[in-house]
């Protein structure tokens, strides 16, 4: 009887549960029909509106626009980098992910109205006619300048390869203007740039665009056959002032110093849609020492490669605190409307640490000193001043951002200046050991989802 009273006892205690949960998927599904009649509540109350500014506005509205407009509003709501790009600006990100367009291959920054030439790109129309760092654009055939914005200056330099423009320069030191007929080209925006310093190889990695990998890869075979393997006391891979780009680019980057490991992984809202990105035998450098400098302007991507490298002790990371965007962003094209950049993951370190709103802290710490008559005008802002940006944690552990000042003068760099001196040994700072060659190479079977490491 004993043994039957239990039995029974579990089977009423198991039919009890069964009928709770099966309660509370009633009261939840309850819950979702009236939450999503609540929603087609407010959306008729949008048409409504919508219906009440067509008709009844003192002047016709632009539908378009209006419709536009009520995107925007919706998508900027998330946070600063969901965004909804229509058709011109869809177009505009494709070109600069793409990392090539038609144009004349200079680039320029606006001040106060003026336009002024930052660098021409060496080997394209622009160089090769003469135009120099430092020169003011006064007309783009024929057209003033003044008033235009930089978006709207850069959109009449760029067009049909083989199509004319003709500029009208401003130049320290010469009393007339100048005149410049160009002709547009293919234009393949250099996302690295490299140069011999004595016995190390400086590389630069200005964006994570489409060229990058392939950029990195012939910078290192370039600097190891100038400078001699022998030679060589390792690399520095120059980060600061770099603002993101494409994720499988910065995976791409990484692996190519790393034997074996995480990368970085990314979650989204559901378990099943994490990621985990894994390095691949063969480090492109052979084991050379790595410094990674970083700023902060350094931010998504770039920040990834540092906390990768950085979590793997591969390289010494140094200079300034990063800009602190840990979250990934995806594209989704909507016909000829344009598209919707809309924040879907956030991303973690090898160590499984976000960064975001955080940052990532260099091993040696150091802050370029900036020109009194700059100070104003370098962003010292990281992503927890963005309103709305993603929370990371409590408010209380996010860090605010640092300088982005790089000196045009390598002379004048104190960031780069250690980053050598750290590379030949002639200082080792406490808080960060000398940089030790890479581990042995060790075969790790790739990831499911990791891009190919192009040989």
């Amino acid at each position: 009887m004993r043994k039957v009273s239990l039995v029974l006892a579990g089977a009423i205690a198991g039919a009890g549960l069964t009928g709770l949960a099966t309660q509370t998927g009633l009261f939840t599904s309850n819950r979702a029909v009236a939450a999503s009649a609540e929603v087609y509540r407010s959306l008729n109350l949008f048409g409504d509106i919508f219906e009440k500014i067509r008709t009844d506005y003192v002047e016709k509205p632009d539908e378009q626009k209006l419709i536009e407009a009520a995107i925007n509003g919706m998508v900027s709501s998330l946070d600063p980098h969901s965004a909804f790009l229509d058709a011109k600006s869809f177009r505009d990100m494709d070109i600069d992910m793409r990392g090539q367009f038609g144009g004349l291959g200079i680039e320029v920054t606006m001040e106060d109205g003026v336009l002024k030439v930052a660098r021409p790109i060496r080997d394209t129309p622009a160089s090769k006619a003469g135009i120099l760092t430092g020169d003011i654009i006064r007309q783009i055939d024929g057209a003033e300048v003044k008033g235009l914005s930089l978006n709207q200056a850069v959109e009449k330099m760029r067009g049909i390869i083989n199509t004319q423009v003709v500029l009208k320069i401003e130049r320290a030191g010469k009393p007339e203007p100048l005149e410049f007929t160009l002709t547009r080209s293919n234009i393949v925006v250099p996302a690295v740039e490299e140069r011999v310093e004595k016995d190390v190889g400086y590389i630069r990695i200005g964006t994570f665009s489409e060229q990058t990998y392939e950029g990195l890869r012939k910078a290192i075979d370039k600097l190891d056959s100038e400078i001699g393997s022998d030679k060589l006391k390792g690399y520095i891979i120059d980060l600061r002032n770099n603002r993101g780009g494409r994720l499988d680019q910065s995976v791409l980057v990484s692996d190519a110093f790393l034997d074996r490991g995480r990368i970085v992984s990314t979650r989204g809202r559901n378990a099943e849609e994490t990621q985990v990105f894994n390095a691949k035998a063969g480090d492109l450098t052979k084991g050379k020492p790595i410094v990674v400098l970083i700023n902060g302007s350094s931010a998504s991507a770039a920040e990834i490669v540092a906390g990768a490298l950085q979590d793997h002790k591969r390289a010494t990371v140094m200079g300034s605190r990063s800009f602190g965007k840990g979250s990934v962003q995806t594209v989704i094209r909507l016909g000829d409307n344009g598209g919707l950049r809309l924040t879907t993951a956030r991303y973690y370190t090898p160590s499984g640490n976000s960064i975001q709103a955080k940052g990532i802290t260099p091993d040696v710490e150091i802050i370029q000193d900036v020109p009194a008559e700059l100070k104003d005008k370098v962003d010292n802002k990281g992503e927890a001043s963005l309103k709305g940006h993603l929370r990371n944690g409590d408010e209380k552990d996010e860090q605010t951002g640092s300088p982005s000042y790089v000196p045009t003068d390598p002379a004048k760099d104190t960031q780069l200046s250690a980053a050598l001196d750290l590379l030949r040994g002639v200082k080792k700072d406490a808080a960060a050991p000398a940089p030790t060659p890479a581990p042995a190479p060790v075969e790790a079977k790739p990831a499911q989802d990791e891009p190919k490491k192009q040989d």
